[in-house]
C-alpha cells in the first residue's frame, strides 16, 4: 500500500512540473515535443494505473458518487490516450471548384475515402461594416449536396470531422482542418458527461464532502461603501455648449469596425487623450467638438497626458502636455526616438513615446477628420461604406451629396464661430436623417444606439473599485480584530454596507445588460469584461456567504475591488468591438463563467488563508480561529473544484469545435490544468495526511494561489499562446 502511494505521489508531483516546465522551455527556446513525448505518456500512464489500484485498494467503490467521479477522469485520460494512438488530423486546402481526397499532417498526404470539392467560400460581415462576422466554405463530399462549414459549425461525414481554419487572400481558395477520430471524442465527452454528473452529485448530496463540510460552518455578515469624487469645473478651452455637442455627437459612426453613436467615439478619443472621459468639467462631447471646431484654442490647452521619457522629451514641467509643446519649430520632437525605435533599437522608455505618439497622431486624424467617419454610402447593391469629410468618395457620386458631405462640417464650424447654435443643430439634423435614409438596413436599432449611450454614461467604474479596495482593506483589519475578540460588527455598518453592497450589483448588472445588449454577445470576451464579471461574482457570492462566514465580507470587497482595478490595467473602459468570428460561441460564455466564478472561490481561500496566517501571528491561543477558517476553506474548495474543472472540459468542448482539437497544450490551457491538479491536492487527506492540519492547509491554500495568477496573468504577459487575447 505505501509503494502505491508513493508511485501516485511521485507521478502527480513529476507531471505538474514537467507540464511547469514545458510552457516555459517553449517560451525560452523552441517549440517542445514533451507532450507527444513517450515519458510523458508514460507518466500519466503510471498515474492512471497507480490511481486506480490506490482507489480499488482504499474500497473507494463503497462511495459511488467519488468513484465515479475519480472514473470520470480515468476515462477522460483513456479518450486522450486512444485520440492520440489512432486519431488523425490534419489540413486540407481548397481552391474554387477543387476536389481533394487527402488531407496533409506532418508534411504527409492521408487518404480519405471520398472526394470534397469547394462549392463556394464567402465572409460573412457585420451589417453595414467590414468586420468579419464568419467564414463560410460550402462543400460538397462524393457530389452531394453542399454542406456549410463555418466558425464552430462542423461538418461530419464518413466519421471525419471539417472544420474552418483559414482562407485565401483572394477569397477564392479555403483551408479546412481535417479530423479522425471515431473512439477517441466520444469516449472523452462520456467522460466529460460522468465528471459533470458526479460533481452535480458532491455538492447535493447530503452524505458527500460538500454537504459535510457545511454542517461545520459557523455565521455572520456586512459590506461597502463606495465614495463619490465631485468634478471640479474650472477655466476651460472654447466648445460647444453642452446640448449642442450632445446633439452632434447624437449622430451614427463608425468606428472601430462597428456603427455605433458618435457619442461614443468622442469619449474614446477624450479618455486616450487625457486619460478621464471628462476634462474641466467638460462632458467628452464637449472635448471632441472643441477640438474639431475649436483647435486654435485647444492646441495651447495641456490637456494630453504623458508617462515618464515622453514627458521628458517634450518638456513638460507635469504629466501634461499640449499639442504644440511636441514641436520646436516645426521640428516633431518624438520624430527622432520613434526612429530609433522603428530601427529596432534599445530605446529608453519606448513605449512612453509610441503611447505619447498614438495621441498625437489620433489629433492628426480628428483634424483630417478621418476619426469622424459619419457619413454612409450605399452601392447599387445596396451595400454601405462610410466615410468622412475628406475621404475619397466613389466615382459617380451625386453632385449635390459630394457637395454635402464636403462642405457640411466647414458650414458647422461657421455656425460655431459664430454661436448660431439654432442653426447648428438644425444642420446636424439634416445630417442624422441622412444617415438614416441612406444607411437603415444596417443602423443598430434606436433601443440598441440609446443603450449604448446610457452605458457610455454610466461605465465609469474608476471610483468604485478605488473605493471598494480602499473599504475592503480598511474591513479586513476591522473585521479580524472584532473576530479574534468574539465580537459582531455593529449593527449599523452591517447594515449600511449590505445597502451599499446591493445598489453596487444592482449597477454591476445593469452595466453587464447594457454591454451585452449593445454588443449582440455576453461580454466575457476578453481581460476587461472578465476581470469585471469577476468582481460581480465576488459581491454576489459575498451576498450569499455572508450569514456562514463573516470573514467573507472584507474578502469580497477586497477581491471585488482588485478585479475592477486590474481591468482597467490597458484601458479604463475598452470600447465594445464586433466579435471575432471564433469566439462567437455560447461555450465559450460557459467556460468563460464557470472558470472565473472558480477562481472567485480560490481567492476566498487565498484571503482565508492570509487571515489565519496574520491570526496566528498575532494572538495566542488561536488554533479554534485558525481551525474555523481552515474549515471554510475546505468548503469552498469543493464548488469552487467543480466549476473549475468543468469550466476547463467546456472549454475542452469548444476548441473541438472550433478547431478540431480538444486539448493542445496552449500555455493557458497547460496553466489551467496546474491550477486543477494543485487544488485538488487538499481533497486527497489520506495521500498527504499533512494538509489535515489547519495551518499547513492556510500556507498551502496561499501558496497555491500563485498558480491562479500564473494561469489568468502570468500565460497572458510572459508565455502568450492562443489565449492571449483574454488579457486584452
Amino acid at each position: 500500500m505505501k509503494i502505491l502511494k508513493f508511485i501516485v505521489i511521485v507521478a502527480y508531483i513529476a507531471i505538474v512540473v514537467l507540464l511547469a516546465s514545458a510552457t516555459i522551455i517553449e517560451k525560452i527556446n523552441a517549440p517542445t515535443h514533451i507532450y507527444n513525448s513517450i515519458y510523458f505518456c508514460l507518466l500519466w500512464g503510471i498515474l492512471a494505473i497507480a490511481g486506480l489500484a490506490y482507489m480499488l485498494r482504499q474500497r473507494l467503490q463503497k462511495r459511488p458518487v467519488v468513484f465515479c467521479l475519480h472514473s470520470a477522469l480515468l476515462i477522460i485520460l483513456a479518450g486522450a490516450f486512444i485520440t492520440h494512438i489512432f486519431g488523425e488530423s490534419g489540413s486540407l486546402h481548397l481552391r474554387l471548384g477543387e476536389k481533394s481526397s487527402t488531407f496533409i499532417t506532418d508534411n504527409k498526404d492521408i487518404e480519405m475515402p471520398f472526394e470534397v470539392e469547394l462549392v463556394s467560400f464567402s465572409i460573412e460581415t457585420y451589417p453595414g461594416t467590414t468586420s468579419p462576422m464568419d467564414y463560410v466554405s460550402n462543400v460538397s463530399f462524393d457530389g452531394n449536396e453542399a454542406v456549410a462549414i463555418s466558425m464552430n459549425n462542423i461538418a461530419q461525414y464518413a466519421g471525419y470531422r471539417f472544420y474552418q481554419s483559414g482562407f485565401d487572400n483572394d477569397g477564392q481558395g479555403t483551408y479546412i482542418s481535417v479530423s479522425h477520430d471515431p473512439w477517441g471524442i466520444s469516449i472523452t465527452y462520456i467522460g466529460y458527461a460522468l465528471l459533470f454528473v458526479s460533481f452535480l452529485l458532491v455538492l447535493i448530496l447530503p452524505n458527500e464532502g460538500f454537504r459535510r463540510q457545511i454542517r461545520l460552518m459557523a455565521v455572520a455578515l456586512l459590506f461597502i461603501a463606495p465614495t463619490t469624487a465631485l468634478a471640479s469645473v474650472e477655466d476651460a478651452p472654447k466648445t460647444l455648449p453642452i446640448d449642442v455637442a450632445k446633439e452632434y455627437c447624437n449622430m451614427y459612426a463608425y468606428y472601430n469596425g462597428r456603427i455605433c453613436p458618435l457619442q461614443t467615439v468622442a469619449r474614446t478619443f477624450t479618455t486616450k487623450i487625457y486619460g478621464k472621459p471628462t476634462y474641466k468639467g467638460l462632458s467628452a462631447e464637449q472635448v471632441y467638438t472643441g477640438w474639431m471646431f475649436f483647435a486654435p484654442d485647444w492646441i495651447d490647452e495641456p490637456c494630453i497626458k504623458l508617462k515618464g521619457v515622453a514627458a521628458a522629451i517634450v518638456g513638460t514641467n507635469g504629466s501634461y502636455a499640449s499639442y504644440n509643446d511636441f514641436f520646436d519649430i516645426g521640428e516633431y520632437k518624438l520624430q527622432e526616438k520613434l526612429n530609433d525605435i522603428y530601427a529596432g533599437k534599445d530605446v529608453d522608455g519606448a513605449s512612453d513615446i509610441q503611447n505619447a505618439n498614438e495621441k498625437i497622431n489620433l489629433l492628426r486624424m480628428l483634424f483630417d477628420g478621418q476619426l469622424t467617419k459619419i457619413f454612409p454610402i450605399a452601392d447599387n447593391n445596396g451595400k454601405v461604406a462610410w466615410h468622412h469629410q475628406n475621404d475619397r468618395l466613389p466615382l459617380g457620386i451625386e453632385p449635390e451629396r459630394y457637395e454635402f458631405i464636403r462642405k457640411v462640417h466647414d458650414h458647422l464650424g461657421e455656425l460655431a464661430f459664430e454661436k448660431n447654435f439654432d442653426n447648428f443643430k438644425y444642420t446636424v439634423g439634416k445630417m442624422r436623417k441622412y444617415q438614416i435614409k441612406e444607411a437603415a438596413d444596417v443602423l443598430p436599432s434606436d433601443a440598441q444606439f440609446e443603450a449604448e449611450k446610457v452605458y457610455n454614461s454610466l461605465s465609469s467604474t474608476r471610483l468604485i473599485a478605488i473605493a471598494l479596495a480602499t473599504i475592503g482593506f480598511v474591513a479586513f483589519f476591522y473585521y479580524i480584530i472584532r473576530w479574534s475578540n468574539e465580537q459582531r460588527p455593529h449593527r449599523i455598518v452591517n447594515i449600511a454596507l449590505n445597502v451599499v453592497m446591493a445598489i453596487v450589483v444592482v449597477y454591476q448588472v445593469v452595466i453587464f445588460t447594457l454591454r451585452w445588449f449593445v454588443s449582440g454577445h455576453i461580454p466575457m470576451t476578453n481581460g476587461y469584461e472578465t476581470m469585471q464579471f469577476m468582481s460581480l461574482c465576488a459581491i454576489v457570492i459575498t451576498l450569499i456567504a455572508q450569514r456562514r462566514f463573516i470573514l467573507v465580507v472584507p474578502f469580497g470587497l477586497l477581491l471585488a475591488g482588485l478585479a475592477m482595478m486590474v481591468s482597467m490595467f490597458g484601458e479604463s473602459n475598452p470600447q465594445i468591438t464586433n466579435l471575432m468570428p471564433v469566439l462567437a460561441s455560447p461555450l465559450l460564455s460557459i467556460h468563460v463563467c464557470t472558470i472565473m466564478i472558480a477562481y472567485s472561490l480560490l481567492s476566498f481561500t487565498f484571503f482565508n488563508g492570509l487571515t489565519a496566517i496574520v491570526v496566528s501571528a498575532t494572538r495566542s491561543h488561536a488554533d479554534k480561529k485558525v481551525g474555523a477558517l481552515a474549515s471554510v476553506s475546505r468548503l469552498l474548495l469543493y464548488p469552487a473544484l467543480c466549476f473549475l474543472s468543468i469550466g476547463i472540459f467546456v472549454g475542452a468542448i469548444w476548441a473541438n469545435q472550433s478547431w478540431g482539437r480538444y486539448w493542445g497544450w496552449d500555455p493557458k490551457e497547460v496553466w489551467a490544468l496546474i491550477t486543477m491538479l494543485i487544488y485538488t491536492i487538499p481533497m486527497h487527506s489520506t495521500l498527504v495526511p499533512a494538509l489535515r492540519k489547519p495551518m499547513t492547509l492556510h500556507v498551502f491554500l496561499t501558496i497555491a494561489f500563485l498558480t491562479v495568477l500564473m494561469t489568468y496573468f502570468g500565460v497572458n504577459f510572459l508565455l502568450g499562446g492562443m489565449h492571449s487575447y483574454a488579457a486584452g
